[in-house]
């Protein structure tokens, strides 16, 4: 067995021992807190260091757009859909486990909205899991410009390689993303809201998930691709993402773990010339990019004359994933069971 090690897993906390539902929408939502951080709660004016900028808060925000699906479920999972006032960026259908809260929440563009109607929500907070919604150019805000009209902005730190933003200026990282990097996002929003409690629950819930999912499952260092979306030049896992991390925890090894960006486009012929064992599919629920859908992959591996030889083709060696599954997110413990599930099925066939 290969199981997650205990950096991938991260620490363990006093909060394993709660139920995940049972401190979640219980737990109230202060305006200002003025208990003490010793106590477990928020001290304002709370200054968080996110990425190359101070982020100020004087309390807990009213207001927030949340500009892509993974930060969107994180802050629903930690019961804020009432603070939640506009969402964009979806790849897929939201969690089951926060359904009924997201009906609640305006959607404000498929995709990425423009500046125009982010404004128009009148939020005091801007969260994004994708620095390129922040970027000078072809984003939708920078935060400079957020800062100017008094709203605050808050980057996933699963984005952030040494302080920049790996989607929005560097496009590569120089080390590899690790489970801790979203747990800082969940303590850290469960901070800004003082429902620090919720957030050490939703930590502790994800970390048993992701120890069940793995338990027993390892791959032995069978070869793996992780193809997103893009017909004509694929995008793919690069080895130092949150799909990578996939394969680590589940004994697979990413036929492109040499490339530093987290999806390089690549060509038909080098994905063939490396000719991985297993192929996980993008099921994405959108129609941003040619072959976005599950069905539209699968149609073009049986007919694409190039394509069509990768043996995990011919042998339909596939595993569907969900786009946020594959990005780093809460449904990271899906992709992993989903792995699992398909070795425990498949793996004596490998």
């Amino acid at each position: 067995m290969r199981p997650l090690s205990r950096r991938a897993l991260g620490p363990l906390t006093g909060a394993a021992a709660l139920a995940l539902a049972g401190c979640g929408a219980s737990e109230a939502v202060p305006a200002q807190s003025t208990a003490t951080a010793g106590e477990g709660r928020t001290r304002y004016p709370l200054v968080l260091r996110n990425g190359e900028r101070e982020v100020r808060f004087e309390k807990a925000p009213e207001r927030v757009v949340s500009l892509d699906q993974g930060s969107t479920e994180i802050l629903l999972s930690l019961g804020l859909a009432d603070r939640v006032v506009g969402t964009a960026s979806w790849t897929d259908p939201v969690l089951d486990s926060v359904a009924a809260e997201n009906e609640r929440v305006p959607r404000l563009a498929d995709n990425a909205p423009t500046y125009e109607v982010v404004l128009g929500a009148d939020s005091d907070l801007v969260t994004a899991s994708f620095g390129r919604h922040f970027a000078e150019q072809g984003g939708v805000v920078t935060r400079d410009r957020l800062a100017e009209t008094g709203i605050a902005s808050y980057l996933s730190p699963t984005d952030l390689d040494d302080g920049r933003s790996v989607n929005g200026v560097t496009k590569t990282r120089t080390a590899p993303l690790t489970v801790d990097a979203l747990f800082t996002e969940i303590r850290e929003l469960a901070q800004v809201f003082d429902v620090t409690q919720r957030g050490e629950a939703l930590v502790a819930d994800l970390q048993r998930r992701a120890a069940e999912a793995v338990d027993g499952v390892d791959f032995g260092g069978r070869t793996v691709a992780f193809w997103f979306a893009n017909l004509d030049t694929p995008y793919v896992a690069g080895g130092r993402g949150a799909a990578s991390l996939l394969a680590t925890s589940t004994g697979l090894r990413n036929v492109f773990a040499d490339q530093a960006e987290d999806w390089p486009s690549v060509s038909w012929e080098y994905v063939v010339a490396a000719d991985p064992d297993v192929l996980v599919l993008g099921d994405l629920r959108r129609d941003r990019f040619p072959g976005d859908r599950l069905p539209d992959k699968e149609e073009f591996l049986r007919t694409d004359p190039v394509a069509g030889v990768l043996s995990a083709a011919q042998g339909q060696r596939y595993v569907a994933l969900h786009g946020a599954e594959l990005n780093p997110s809460i449904r990271y413990v899906d992709g992993l069971a989903k792995l699992g599930a398909w070795w425990r099925e498949h793996g004596s066939e490998l």
